[in-house]
């Protein structure tokens, strides 16, 4: 290499330690809507919790297994299989490994290309060609060529960076997104599988009162034959007895779903799976005591939230993304190899070439192309604030709720306890005041229906406790945390 090529290559390397300067915004996380506590009291069986209490963080935080806060064996036996075979997990997977795959094609560009494009031609010129001599055609020349090209951006202003570093934090927001996107499928599969059991304990009950109205008709029919009861008693109860039996057939069809939906939840087809049945008041989950946090924690226990987050952060890069362009560019290109006419001389120290140096580039005019660029960048941006400010009012919005649905539904299922003992100890009376010929089977058959509401409302109570408890487990993240993302 002569002097000249040293000299270019020398103010090549002096520019490259340019590279260490960055323009754009430094990305900074917006504040976000913030309390000290929340609003909503949890239930009373909450309240000796440390996490619960204002101003103090639990010592017990929720684990990745939360589902087995219900001590429900069949439920954690289908809850472990989400991970390893439901479809819409793995597609969020995939995701993220295409996430992090655009690590690796934004990082190359932080080194030289390399090429190489060997060749080996013939060529004879026609002698008869428009302004050739024809004395210098000749009946064909070889060409041999081995060329290697090397072409590399500087990146002075932080434009590859940038752009590594966006691709960074779109793989842990496609992290977040499948994270989020499981504890969303544990949860349902939870709730279904709470309406279920219930599906069961009703089909339960509306057995047990359907074999109590067939012995209220035998009832019936026995006293109006014995001439002690008209035939509206017989009539009333046979439709009372029918009505018991539509209503358990219904029930049917509403296990039938929450069956199939979680065969599909644990990826299968749902001719594969058959749930057991359990009624909810043979083998009752528990009520769990949810461990607590503070306001101020829940930002970063949820992944819907970080997902917002990481999004904000590689908007930002963008904006300097889009800044770059307005600086000048800076390649290095170089080219060497060997030339030559015949395999005999083609790599021969007379056939080798080479060419170095940097090239500056910089748009002088593109009428307003580089300026909306970056507005959009920014729009873009603010557009990624205003969802992540947007997801933590809903976070907060989803805890009070089912604190507050927690906390009434206790009380709720307190009287309602309460009033289903007192319908079937009316229900007990009036059966006996009929029998004894002092009051009209009208009594009977209607708190024969109060008695029956109130014990399906028992049950649909408790399967709504059960549900605000998952509902609340889901707001609070499950047991993830942003320690939790990626070093990607």
């Amino acid at each position: 290499m002569n002097r000249k090529g040293y000299a270019a290559l020398g103010l090549t390397l002096a520019l490259s330690a340019l590279t260490g300067c960055m323009v754009g915004p430094n990305y900074k996380t917006p504040a976000a809507a913030a309390t000290p506590a929340f609003k909503e009291a949890p239930p009373t069986s909450f309240t000796e919790q440390d996490g619960w209490k204002p101003g103090q963080p639990s010592d017990t935080q929720l684990k990745g297994d939360w589902w087995s806060l219900f001590n429900d064996a069949q439920l954690t036996a289908l809850e472990v299989q989400v991970d390893t075979a439901n479809q819409t997990l793995k597609a969020a997977e995939a995701n993220f490994r295409a996430a992090r795959g655009q690590i690796g094609y934004a990082r190359s560009n932080e080194a030289p290309t390399i090429g190489v494009g060997p060749s080996i031609s013939a060529t004879r010129y026609s002698a008869n060609q428009l302004y050739f001599p024809p004395a210098l055609a000749n009946n064909g020349e070889g060409n041999f060529q081995l060329p290697v090209d090397l072409n590399y951006e500087i990146d002075l202003w932080g434009r590859i960076r940038r752009g590594v570093t966006s691709a960074r934090e779109q793989a842990q927001a496609s992290d977040a997104d499948h994270e989020n996107a499981r504890l969303s499928l544990h949860a349902e599969l939870a709730m279904d599988y709470f309406g279920l059991r219930t599906a069961d304990a009703q089909i339960k009950l509306l057995d047990d009162t359907v074999k109590a109205y067939e012995s209220a008709l035998q009832l019936t029919q026995d006293r109006f034959e014995g001439g002690a009861a008209p035939q509206s008693d017989v009539a009333q109860a046979r439709t009372q007895l029918d009505q018991a039996r539509v209503q358990r057939t219904d029930i049917e069809v509403q296990r039938t779903q929450y069956e199939h939906a979680i065969a599909v939840l644990v990826g299968k087809p749902p001719s594969e799976l058959t749930v057991p049945v359990l009624p909810l008041n043979s083998q009752a989950p528990a009520i769990p005591r949810i461990p607590g946090m503070l306001p101020a924690t829940l930002l970063e226990r949820r992944p819907d939230i970080a997902g917002d987050e990481r999004r904000m952060a590689s908007a930002n890069e963008q904006i300097g993304i889009a800044e770059a362009a307005y600086y000048p560019t800076l390649s290095l290109s170089a080219i060497a190899g060997f030339q030559g006419t015949s395999a005999l001389n083609w790599f021969t120290w007379p056939s080798r070439f080479w060419a170095v140096g940097p090239t500056f580039s910089e748009t002088l005019f593109d009428a307003g192309r580089r300026r909306s660029a970056k507005n959009i960048t920014e729009a873009q941006y603010d557009s990624t604030v205003g969802n992540y400010r947007q997801t933590v009012l809903t976070a907060f919005q989803q805890v009070e709720d089912n604190l507050a649905a927690l906390r009434v539904l206790e009380d709720e299922a307190r009287q309602q306890h309460e009033a289903t003992a007192s319908a079937e100890q009316s229900l007990d009376l009036f059966q006996t005041r009929y029998e004894g010929g002092v009051d009209t089977y009208l009594q009977v058959v209607t708190w024969q229906t109060a008695a029956l509401n109130n014990q399906r409302n028992d049950l649909d109570i408790f399967e709504r406790r059960l549900d605000a408890s998952v509902l609340l487990i889901k707001a609070l993240g499950g047991g993830w945390d942003t320690t939790k993302l990626p070093p990607v």
